[in-house]
């Protein structure tokens, strides 16, 4: 059987209490990712957006991007929007292969301004379905994966009566290597 490597975009971030009482996020796989809020709350969605911000500054300049470190005791999970995300995946497969954007378009039949689109992480116009077909033709399937961190149950459980309760966003976009 082959070998399948899953990678959850989400990486890890630590929070401590500066001196002045606010919360400091930081990331140790983004060393350019700092920032802090007003209690654990308000650095936490700081730290999403700051790690978008560093995600996309990487991509936009070309850099690698570094897999996620193992989540230690103490640290949280931060993900990426589910746009980014995929968007870091196509980008880190793309340069994992050696794949251009001319070549990724041909192998879409697409234009390549609209390729260059499709990676730019400040375009907001993507659509998941064209990032999926892209993803396939770098030998990579993308699938979401909801988690109900609240009740700790599968949501679509079929013990699940309809009503009750609420579909939250997935936390994280994970990706692997297609067979």
């Amino acid at each position: 059987m082959a070998h399948r490597a899953e990678t959850t975009l989400a990486w890890p971030a630590s929070l401590a209490q500066d001196h002045e009482g606010r919360v400091q996020v930081r990331f140790p796989d983004f060393p350019e990712a700092l920032t802090d809020g007003a209690d654990e709350a308000e650095a936490l969605a700081e730290a999403a957006d700051c790690l978008a911000e560093a995600v996309a500054a990487r991509i936009a300049d070309g850099e690698e991007l570094p897999a996620p470190s193992p989540l230690r005791r103490g640290m949280h999970a931060v993900p990426l929007p589910p746009v980014l995300a995929y968007k870091a995946a196509l980008f880190s497969a793309m340069r994992r292969d050696g794949v251009s954007k001319s070549e990724l378009a041909r192998r879409l039949d697409i234009d390549e301004k609209d390729m260059r689109r499709l990676l730019d992480p400040r375009y907001r116009g993507s659509k998941v379905e064209r990032l999926h077909a892209a993803l396939a033709a770098c030998g990579v399937a993308a699938r979401i994966t909801l988690v109900d961190t609240v009740r700790r149950e599968r949501l679509l459980d079929a013990t699940t009566r309809p009503g009750r309760g609420t579909i939250r966003p997935a936390p994280a976009v994970t990706t692997r290597r297609a067979e």
